[in-house]
């Protein structure tokens, strides 16, 4: 239904409470937004940092008067909104902060949802945003579109800006991985950040159908859920732990005082190790911290031995473990390590006793005894 006098349609004109048909306006004109319509459709969209989009104004615009291309062009030109891309600006003439450019990117193609990098980190550039699948449009400068199947199921919307779930963009993540070993940092991570579980990981990736390293990934999330919480935590535990038959560890214990976790500990805490994957143990500040933290073990009476990448790679993993099982041996482990193979040095040390596994074992802790 349409005013018969000035054509605008019934929720522009003739409502309750006008006194007058737009009509009756100086020289039949609409009237626009006013600069205090703009500052409360700002103030409302406060949590958007300043960024509004013409979709906003247009709903937010008073009934009598409506957002107009006039009212644009005026606050361009009095620099009270910046363009950013079309139909979304800002409220300053400056540099966009992080936060605003994620909103800039999301608001330009709306509906959508940050996707992979850009969700986790908010300086990546280009910024990923993700569009229900089958939309065509094109992407803003400086924004990458991901066309999505099920969108909305999805996106975290209370986020600011929406964002896809944890989990579905961990998994997406991984589907784009070069190889495992970004597969185990990308699950390692995620699951330290203690932003999710191994378990909803486990649920998340059983509604993929299409997830690459299928095996793999579910092998790497009952590693992280057995508590091996970065890639070179991982690989201590398969390739030194588990291959030679080391005591079971228990990794991720609070230190003595709560100041931190422990990655691995053995005999009820008389002897653990520290694996320094160099990412959180790199520069000054840093390599001091770990310094007091060996010196408060050692002044504990706790035996702690700290390894690095070199250690757990190829055949000196072998010696690692095989040093290892000397180090439990003097702790108190009745046990005895096995090799991995052929060629491991663990048999070496062990020797190939034919009397069975208790001589295997004497012989074990002999040797253990020879070198202290």
């Amino acid at each position: 239904m349409r005013c018969v006098r000035c054509t605008a349609s019934t929720p522009l004109c003739c409502l309750p409470g006008l006194s007058t048909c737009v009509a009756d306006a100086p020289g039949g004109q609409r009237p626009g937004m006013d600069d205090a319509d703009l500052a409360d459709c700002l103030a409302a969209l406060a949590h958007q940092d300043g960024v509004v989009s013409a979709r906003q104004l247009r709903e937010r615009a008073p009934v009598d008067r409506p957002f107009t291309v006039a009212d644009r062009q005026r606050w361009e030109r009095r620099r009270l909104l910046a363009r950013v891309h079309p139909g979304v600006w800002v409220d300053h003439t400056g540099p966009l902060t992080d936060r605003q450019t994620l909103w800039a990117a999301v608001l330009a193609v709306w509906p959508a949802a940050l996707y992979l990098e850009s969700a986790r980190d908010p300086t990546h550039r280009p910024v990923h945003v993700a569009v229900e699948h089958g939309r065509r449009l094109s992407a803003p400068a400086g924004v990458r579109l991901h066309r999505v199947r099920g969108l909305a199921a999805v996106t975290r919307s209370t986020a600011s800006p929406p964002r896809v779930v944890v989990e579905a963009n961990t998994l997406a993540l991984v589907a784009r991985a070069r190889d495992e070993t970004q597969v185990v940092r990308l699950l390692s991570d995620v699951v330290g950040d203690r932003v999710t579980t191994p378990d909803r990981l486990r649920e998340a990736a059983r509604a993929c159908p299409r997830l690459p390293r299928r095996r793999f990934v579910e092998a790497v999330l009952d590693d992280v859920a057995a508590g091996a919480s970065s890639v070179l935590e991982r690989r201590y535990l398969r390739r030194i732990e588990r291959a030679h038959g080391l005591p079971r560890g228990v990794r991720q214990a609070p230190r003595p005082g709560g100041a931190g976790l422990q990655d691995v500990l053995y005999l009820d805490g008389a002897c653990g190790v520290e694996l320094d994957g160099g990412l959180n143990h790199h520069g000054w500040d840093a390599q001091g911290r770990d310094a007091r933290r060996d010196l408060e073990d050692a002044a504990a009476g706790l035996h702690r031995v700290r390894l690095r990448w070199g250690q757990v790679e190829g055949a000196e993993a072998c010696r690692t473990a095989a040093l290892l099982a000397c180090v439990l041996a003097r702790h108190g482990w009745a046990g005895a390590p096995r090799p991995c193979g052929a060629g491991c040095v663990v048999g070496c040390v062990v020797g190939t006793a034919a009397g069975g596994q208790t001589a295997e074992k004497q012989t074990w802790r002999q040797a253990s005894r020879e070198g202290s």
